[in-house]
């Protein structure tokens, strides 16, 4: 989305964060929307401004070296990580631990933390204190150059204040005037039609798989996307899924302790979950896992297809559920919880099977 608000119309932005923030307790993104910016526009609006001076909310604009800034997370002890797209929010506390990065891909695999870093989408990040009911809320925010949310951190309430303090100080930008400059985000490449693709091909290199990570370069030698590429795989290795049964699904692993493996993203970053869930609730259009250390919400109405999806590996088949919305983007992808070397969880297995057999007499 591009801005109807200029550059220097930050002052604006910034008292009508203020108002809708306190009559309609507001969140970012959607203020944002009802001012038609970016969010990334709306934190930057505030860079600058403190709380000190009464400022609702303050924004520190940080240096552009994104991985020097992520190996240096660790001192701060626990934070909330969250990673979202447009139809599903993934929240996971835990430490930032072993941090790399080669050229503009970058790992976290701290454990709770897993992470996979895509630093070329990365255009913006700030530092923001945020005046809540009862304390400061303290975050670090990136955004892409649309100014789309690219990943946040939010501080707990036994994270290190002062290693937070200290990274600030340390990243901090020498540019602290307000505001960002958007441009729009790049438009995905056009699908190939069906009766260009060598399907045979395609799927001879499927059923020889060796590697789930292979699956990203078949699709790009044959110049399939995703969704195109589950529509022409062999019957064998995928199968469509009732929509409405994604909640069974979850409801399933919750009930049956078995652990899984849930992967949010956007251009910018993947975020997974590893282990069990225990809280599956239903809030309005929001499927959501309610755990301690364990938040995902999924907007159930934005779900245009749900897959079965089988890879062959060097373990065995690899299964996942896979859901997309409208315009074929990749919403939340669900495995059952395994490391290389180790064969799926037989469990798992069970609960998709089970599932897509209710689905297909719910069709019938």
């Amino acid at each position: 989305m591009l801005s109807t608000f200029p550059i220097c119309n930050t002052e604006l932005v910034a008292s009508e964060f203020a108002r809708l923030r306190r009559e309609k307790k507001a969140r970012h993104r959607d203020i944002a929307e009802e001012l038609a910016i970016s969010e990334g526009e709306l934190i930057a609006a505030h860079a600058g401004l403190s709380l000190a001076d009464g400022a609702l909310l303050g924004a520190e604009r940080l240096q552009a070296d994104w991985p020097a800034i992520i190996a240096a997370l660790e001192p701060l002890g626990e934070v909330m990580a969250l990673t979202r797209n447009a139809s599903c929010v993934h929240e996971k506390t835990g430490v930032y631990r072993k941090t790399s990065h080669n050229n503009h891909i970058g790992l976290v695999l701290g454990g709770d933390i897993d992470l996979r870093v895509f630093y070329r989408h990365w255009a913006h990040g700030f530092a923001v204190r945020e005046m809540g009911e009862h304390e400061v809320q303290r975050s670090l925010q990136f955004f892409d150059a649309a100014g789309h949310a690219v990943h946040k951190i939010f501080l707990k309430p036994h994270s290190d204040l002062a290693a937070y303090d200290a990274l600030v100080a340390r990243f901090a930008d020498a540019d602290q005037a307000a505001g960002i400059a958007v441009t729009a985000p790049a438009a995905p490449p056009a699908e190939l039609p069906d009766a260009q693709i060598d399907v045979a091909g395609f799927r001879a290199a499927w059923a020889d798989l060796r590697d789930t990570h292979e699956f990203f370069t078949v699709l790009k030698k044959y110049s399939v996307s995703r969704l195109q590429g589950l529509r022409l795989a062999e019957a064998r290795f995928v199968q469509q899924l009732d929509k409405s049964c994604v909640l069974d699904l979850l409801n399933s692993a919750a009930l049956e302790k078995v652990a899984i493996m849930a992967f949010v993203g956007n251009a910018g970053m993947i975020q997974i979950h590893s282990g069990p869930v225990h809280k599956i609730a239903v809030m309005g259009p929001w499927i959501n896992v309610l755990d301690q250390r364990f938040n995902l919400h999924l907007r159930e109405d934005h779900i245009a297809s749900a897959w079965v999806v089988k890879k062959p590996t060097v373990d065995g088949l690899v299964t996942s559920v896979e859901l997309f919305d409208a315009k074929g983007d990749t919403i939340v992808m669900f495995f059952g919880e395994r490391k290389p070397g180790v064969h799926e969880l037989c469990e798992w297995r069970n609960v998709v099977e089970r599932v897509l057999q209710e689905g297909e007499l719910c069709a019938a």
